[in-house]
């Protein structure tokens, strides 16, 4: 959740800021760019030059830069970032802020923050019970500030009780949860298949098509970027997901898809089969290589289960199934046919007559019709954006 936000890490004299060092790293390791504030006490317990190597970007502590005069604009600092994380935040810090005093660059650019700002406090056991830092936390969440909590634990007094700042993995986990919470399908299961299938003639050989995996890939990744909890069941593909935080499994003939899919659909509050399953399997499959011998040769074959009807039929109030159809004739015709067989909530249709679409290429272009048959079609486009397409109508139905 913190790839590519912009965020500025408000550090104060605390002896919790050599922890910072970590925090920024961890923040560069999630993909974020982090602007460093100081304090000029805060300076004393950790250097800027150690923070500014880390963040890639020089710290910034005093409102004019000694050598030039030049303005360090706190009005533009606070429209830049995407969140404010003061940590460590001292009980000096937190009274400033509580109650508007404005003598340093770290507050100055507090006061113009547009974005959400969290802080974690650190502090010795007894000036964070003092009823004056419990009245200054209470106005700053009054205010819509986020407090990340304290731990409790040894303190550099040699007590032991609250006020260590929490860990910066700590730090980080609750700002990806946050950031979570603000997403329009946080808290959603999805399922997604995605791939082709191949249906065995013997240890050598089989019947597949040539879906590359790339939609339904494309699929599983904006899902999870719209908050939701996505498990991805592929058949063979080469493609490999970005997100870690996607649960994938892999698996090669019709039959193992639906052994998969029947696991997890019935928890799936959004179901998306955009793989392209075999409608037909040998009848058998031959345990050894079958050698060429005959001029003709034969297999018998056998439906495959139709994976996408029995959802249909098994689907609960407030699941939303999604199907795909790729068509070479009668695309709308069809299209429809498989949306009202299927119960489905809305189809993605595709041509092969359409240049630039289809199997294995980077792009698509898709008809959307839903149960009421409302028809929405798109222009050829990255198949990464007509992923987002899907997933803004899924969210519209959702909604």
């Amino acid at each position: 959740m913190l790839q590519g936000k912009k965020i500025i890490l408000g550090v104060c004299g605390s002896i919790a800021s050599y922890k910072t060092a970590n925090l920024i790293r961890l923040f560069a390791k999630a993909g974020a760019e982090v602007q460093v504030l100081m304090t000029k006490d805060a300076t004393e317990f950790i250097t800027p030059l150690t923070l500014a190597t880390l963040s890639k970007r020089p710290v910034l502590v005093d409102y004019f830069k000694a050598d030039t005069g030049e303005w360090n604009n706190h009005v533009d600092l606070g429209l830049w970032a995407d969140l404010f994380l003061i940590a460590p935040a001292s009980a000096n810090t937190l009274a400033k802020m509580a109650t508007g005093v404005c003598d340093n660059l770290l507050l100055a650019t507090y006061l113009s923050a547009k974005c959400p700002v969290y802080f974690a406090p650190a502090m010795d056991l007894d000036m964070w019970k003092h009823p004056a830092t419990q009245q200054n936390i209470e106005q700053l969440q009054k205010f819509g500030n986020k407090l990340i909590k304290p731990a409790f634990g040894e303190l550099a007094s040699g007590l032991v009780g609250e006020g260590r700042m929490a860990e910066p993995e700590e730090i980080v986990a609750f700002l990806d949860g946050e950031l979570k919470k603000k997403l329009p399908l946080n808290g959603k299961k999805a399922l997604v298949t995605a791939g082709p299938t191949f249906e065995a003639i013997d240890p050598v050989r089989f019947i597949g098509n040539h879906s590359s995996g790339k939609m339904g890939f494309a699929i599983a990744e904006k899902l999870n970027q719209l908050g939701a909890e996505v498990t991805l069941i592929s058949g063979p593909s080469a493609m490999q997901l970005n997100s870690k935080q996607i649960s994938r499994i892999d698996v090669v003939s019709a039959d193992q898809m639906l052994e998969e899919v029947n696991r997890y659909f019935p928890k799936a509050d959004i179901t998306v089969m955009s793989a392209a399953v075999a409608d037909y399997k040998p009848a058998s499959a031959a345990s050894e290589k079958i050698k060429k011998k005959e001029a003709e040769f034969s297999i018998q074959l056998i439906k495959t289960t139709d994976i996408l009807a029995g959802l249909g039929a098994q689907k609960k109030s407030g699941q939303v199934l999604i199907g795909f159809a790729l068509e070479t004739e009668n695309e709308r015709e069809h299209a429809i046919q498989k949306l009202k067989n299927k119960n489905l909530d809305f189809i993605v249709l595709n041509s092969l007559k359409d240049e630039g679409a289809g199997f294995k290429g980077d792009q698509n272009k898709i008809t959307i019709i839903d149960k009421n048959l409302t028809t929405e079609t798109f222009d050829l486009k990255p198949k990464t954006e007509v992923a987002a397409d899907i997933c803004q109508k899924i969210i519209n139905l959702v909604s």
